[in-house]
């Protein structure tokens, strides 16, 4: 006795290409319309492959002439919004349905994410100019729920420190102060269970840093880094908004490009970076060391895959000279779309040899990261 559900399944999994004795799975009217969906933009894998399309047996959209951008209005109808959303990630990133990218109204009616922001930016060269608006929009809606999300933790871990001399009595675990919480509490220790009882926890108060750091963000702009150069650009505006930090921001290839005068509009240098190309770490890092101003309250964060187009000896005698200097050398490994690292280990190991820190890190992780280095 064969599962109903599980050939159901396994049926609009399979679409058109399922063998035939599949077609007697009972199927819904609503069934055939999402293997329709499904149908019209994942049998573009096996045509990728050079298969011809399987003849009858499967659910097509050809006869009625649907455009990409019906198969769209109708597939958000049918699933889920999280589903949609990775339904829509194949089709503009993994299928390169660049015709749904061509209509202004339909532009808008994409849901704005990281994946659809970063298809944009690889296909910006290539968008009409009417769209270029919208672009920007999507863009800045993706940098916008980036910002909402990371600013609050790189605010508390850098605009405040810890004050050992100004008590508070806001429970915060960050801030709990374990010696000046047990002398305070001594007079309550019970002899007969041999336990002090805590009546008033101890927590430090925190102040503001007065004196400011200079950051410089040295971000590899190479193809495989969008997704960290996304994160860097917002990092860099949020740091340029602290009264605490001022920020450098240095792009680069094979090219160096200081784009410190718009570090405040991540938007705008998402808009200006130009993905691909070789890369040149070592020069980069070259043209930071004249950025150094007060090398023991600088921090140079290199954000790479660490994977050196040039001869090595540049980069590394570079990371030794900031490093003897007193400039604060982090190391930021980039992480897939999955937060995997991938980088070159080989290379980082030479940095860290060299004086430079080393961790692949989530942009919020890094916020406590910076923090401690500036404390």
């Amino acid at each position: 006795m064969i599962d109903q559900e599980m050939l159901r399944r396994w049926r609009l999994i399979l679409g058109r290409y399922a063998e035939q004795s599949m077609n007697k799975a009972e199927m819904s009217d609503r069934d055939r319309l999402l293997e329709q969906s499904l149908d019209y933009l994942y049998s573009r894998e096996y045509e990728g492959r050079g298969m011809m399309r399987a003849p009858g047996g499967g659910g097509s959209l050809d006869g009625s002439a649907v455009t990409a951008i019906d198969w769209l209005q109708r597939t958000r109808k049918l699933f889920p919004r999280e589903v949609f959303e990775r339904i829509q990630h194949h089709a503009v990133d993994k299928y390169q349905m660049t015709e749904l990218l061509e209509d202004p109204a339909v532009l808008r009616s994409l849901e704005p994410n990281q994946a659809l922001a970063r298809t944009l930016l690889g296909l910006r060269g290539r968008l009409s100019a009417e769209v270029r608006d919208v672009v920007q929009g999507v863009i800045r809606k993706v940098v916008d729920d980036i910002n909402r999300r990371l600013r609050p933790q790189f605010v508390n871990a850098l605009v405040g420190r810890r004050n050992r001399f100004r008590r508070s009595h806001l429970p915060s675990a960050q801030n709990f102060d374990p010696r000046a919480t047990i002398a305070a509490n001594l007079r309550h220790y019970d002899t007969a269970s041999k336990r002090l009882v805590i009546e008033r926890p101890i927590f430090n108060a925190r102040v503001k840093r007065n004196l400011p750091w200079d950051v410089i963000l040295c971000v590899d702009q190479s193809g495989s880094m969008l997704d960290s150069v996304m994160y860097s650009a917002v990092v860099a505006g949020i740091l340029a908004s602290l009264p605490t930090v001022n920020v450098r921001l240095v792009v680069f290839d094979t090219n160096v490009v200081d784009l410190s005068h718009m570090a405040a509009d991540p938007v705008q240098v998402l808009l200006t970076v130009q993905l691909g190309g070789g890369t040149n770490i070592g020069r980069a890092l070259q043209y930071c060391e004249t950025l150094v101003r007060t090398p023991h309250r600088t921090v140079v964060a290199l954000i790479s895959d660490f994977e050196e187009g040039a001869f090595p000896g540049p980069l590394l005698n570079s990371v030794q000279r900031l490093a003897e200097s007193r400039v604060k050398m982090l190391g930021l490994a980039a992480l897939d779309e999955s937060a995997q690292p991938v980088y070159d280990t080989t290379m980082a190991q030479k940095l860290a040899g060299r004086g430079m820190e080393i961790a692949a890190l989530t942009p919020s992780h890094f916020a406590e990261w910076l923090a401690e280095v500036m404390g």
